[in-house]
């Protein structure tokens, strides 16, 4: 029969007690190794997602073409609207690197499903006069019906662009279908699919030039002009496209680039990814603070350790290096377990969108050599602690 002395644990009590001490150990390593994975991933899924939006907006842009150019009227001097000339578009056509010329002319009707809806409720919807090669300049294409063409371009017939199809409540096209457009019927003959570089295009309501003339009082003026140009070309043709397409005053012209622009706005949604990043940060920093926290807890339940290494003959170096290394270890871990969960998150995202997945070594390199230097300052401290302690004393608080 095994007998205690008083105060003192039975060896299953001791074993017990060791046990319970190294899963609470094991618990605090593990919130702490979390911690650091949720900044890692956080920054990677960041810079990944950001880095994957941008490739796949950028290759939208190389399909699309980055030499489109848009020629629009601008103000007057004395604030007014100005007109480009009737014959602008056929003088930009003379351009040399010059490949195609498109035009549109806003008109002052508006479309209505019917004749019964409220003059007010326009939809924000514009009625554009347009010339029949558009959707070749543009590169857009045709979702329902067709596109107008020499006949059709005569007649009351109009063509949808996708959001203004959204908003008139047409989504196929059937026989004898017509919208209200400036106090009369028209046809529909087709919608269009969403214009990713002019997405103006997407709530107008276009018909012909011919028919604008005839049934909308449209007066001729083009109001935006479509320039596909030699792609080496494009900044020299930029700069002579406002005194051509008004060589009276080409002031009153405003020329821009719709590629340039998604560029613009991809640079401005990178710019957003500090705020993520200083989200991504402060997980990271308590993290560190986590992995701190279980080392200097671990070196005091580990005083007999280091005490009887150290009475075995381990330096204060080795019992720094020691804690260094564990403290370094547990970040470490945590970094490989964020950079993995960051780079699925980029895969599973960008599959779902349909880009092709990018996690830039800044990502991924930077997230873990982030985690592993904060082990390494959150681990120095405790490291420090442990080292100076004496043999005798470590023993002794046991």
């Amino acid at each position: 029969m095994m007998t205690t002395t008083p105060g003192r644990l039975a060896p299953s009590d001791l074993a017990r007690v060791a046990g319970e001490g190294l899963r609470t150990r094991r618990t605090r390593a593990a919130l702490s190794a979390l911690g650091i994975a949720i900044g890692v991933a956080a920054m990677v899924a960041v810079l990944g997602l950001s880095a994957s939006s941008q490739a796949g907006l950028l290759a939208q842009i190389d399909r699309l073409g980055t030499n489109l150019l848009t020629v629009t009227a601008g103000k007057t001097l004395t604030g007014d609207d100005a007109e480009l000339p009737t014959e602008a578009p056929g003088m930009i056509g003379r351009i040399g690197p010059v490949q195609q010329v498109q035009s549109t002319g806003t008109t002052k009707a508006s479309a209505y499903r019917s004749p019964l809806i409220p003059a007010i409720n326009t939809n924000a919807l514009s009625v554009d006069a347009s010339s029949l090669d558009l959707p070749k300049a543009l590169r857009a294409t045709v979702a329902r019906g067709r596109y107008l063409n020499a006949a059709t371009a005569q007649q009351p017939v109009a063509v949808l662009g996708a959001t203004a199809a959204k908003r008139l409540g047409i989504d196929r096209i059937t026989p004898n279908l017509r919208i209200w457009v400036g106090g009369q019927w028209f046809y529909v003959a087709g919608i269009l699919n969403p214009v990713v570089l002019t997405p103006e295009i997407d709530t107008s309501v276009l018909v012909g030039y011919p028919a604008a003339q005839k049934y909308l009082g449209f007066d001729g003026h083009p109001s935006t002009i479509y320039v596909r140009t030699e792609t080496e070309q494009v900044e020299d043709v930029h700069n002579v496209l406002a005194a051509t397409a008004n060589p009276a005053d080409a002031s009153e012209v405003t020329v821009s680039q719709p590629s340039a622009a998604l560029e613009a706005r991809a640079a401005a949604q990178s710019a957003l990814n500090g705020l993520f990043l200083g989200l991504g940060a402060v997980a990271l920093l308590v993290g560190g603070i986590g992995v701190a926290n279980t080392m200097v807890i671990s070196v005091l339940e580990r005083r007999s350790e280091i005490g009887l290494r150290r009475s075995l003959g381990a330096t204060k170096g080795n019992i720094r290096v020691q804690f260094l290394s564990e403290a370094i270890l547990l970040a470490a871990l945590g970094g490989v377990i964020g950079v993995a969960l960051g780079s699925v998150a980029t895969f599973v995202y960008a599959q779902l969108k349909g880009w092709s997945t990018v996690v830039p070594v800044l990502a991924w390199g930077g997230g873990f050599g982030a985690s592993v230097a904060i082990g390494a300052v959150a681990g120095l401290l405790p490291a420090l602690r442990a080292a100076r302690m004496q043999p005798t004393e470590a023993l002794r608080t046991v």
